[in-house]
């Protein structure tokens, strides 16, 4: 009775197509966060009869053939990149990206990471850090006299002093594209690396080389859309209970089977 494994490869499928958009749901208000959408694939096929197959002494070809599915397999959970609405904050270290790139991180472990999320603070010596501490690329160091600081689209970051009205240049941010974001590995924290799927990071002026610009006092919304997300969670629940239910009438066909005498 094939159907029970079959149907039990459907019903897995779904249970990771749910857990999917609870991921997406969980993460409806996380600054730059992309949907992630589960792909699947259909399992080996059984041949009972090639299609093309003589199926007789005077040459004639089988059309089609007989070929048995074993069910289902995932594929991919493909992050689906998206602009997401900017939401204004005001925050002199807010920045939102608009367009493609990401800003390039410092792990505590000397490896390069990247985001999206540009809800930046600054330490007790004035560096610009992520919310989890973590420096932005390149340095910039905010003096501690500073009166306010502006950052303009192409990322140049400039302080103004008290006792003087010329502004100073402080650094530049730039940031980093890829030929397949989708191939980034995300390590939590809003952050990603890099791997051989998404290639090398090619870092840049913001503006240049197709990337986006910097937008300070505002945030990039996530890009999840619950309404879509609630309707494929209905048809994930759908298609569990469809499967649910092949299970059940396998194990009475079963049932009847063994019942005869």
């Amino acid at each position: 009775m094939r159907a029970l494994k079959i149907a039990a490869t459907g019903m897995a499928a779904q249970q990771m197509r749910v857990e999917t958009i609870s991921n997406n749901l969980a993460n409806m208000s996380t600054t730059g966060y992309n949907a992630r959408r589960a792909e699947f694939a259909d399992l080996h096929y059984q041949q009972y009869a090639r299609a093309g197959t003589v199926n007789a002494s005077d040459g004639t070809v089988l059309p089609t053939g007989i070929q048995l599915g074993l069910g289902v397999r995932p594929t991919a959970v493909t992050m689906q990149l998206a602009q997401g609405s900017l939401g204004q904050t005001g925050g002199d270290l807010d920045l939102a990206i608009e367009g493609r790139g990401y800003l390039e991180v410092t792990l505590p472990n000397g490896q390069a990471a990247y985001t999206r999320d540009g809800g930046l603070k600054r330490t007790g010596d004035g560096l610009i850090v992520t919310s989890d501490g973590f420096p932005v690329a390149p340095d910039i160091t905010i003096p501690d006299d500073a009166r306010s600081i502006s950052i303009n689209a192409d990322g140049e970051v400039y302080a103004y002093f008290a006792d003087s009205a010329q502004a100073q240049l402080l650094g530049q941010f730039s940031l980093a594209g890829f030929a397949n974001p989708k191939g980034l590995e995300a390590i939590g924290s809003n952050l990603f690396v890099e791997t051989e799927a998404s290639g090398a990071a090619i870092v840049t002026t913001p503006g240049l080389d197709g990337l986006g610009t910097l937008r300070q006092g505002y945030l990039e919304d996530s890009s999840v859309d619950p309404v879509r997300e609630v309707t494929e969670l209905i048809e994930a629940q759908r298609g569990y209970e469809l499967n649910a239910k092949v299970i059940s009438a396998a194990d009475q066909m079963l049932g009847a089977t063994a019942q005869v005498r």
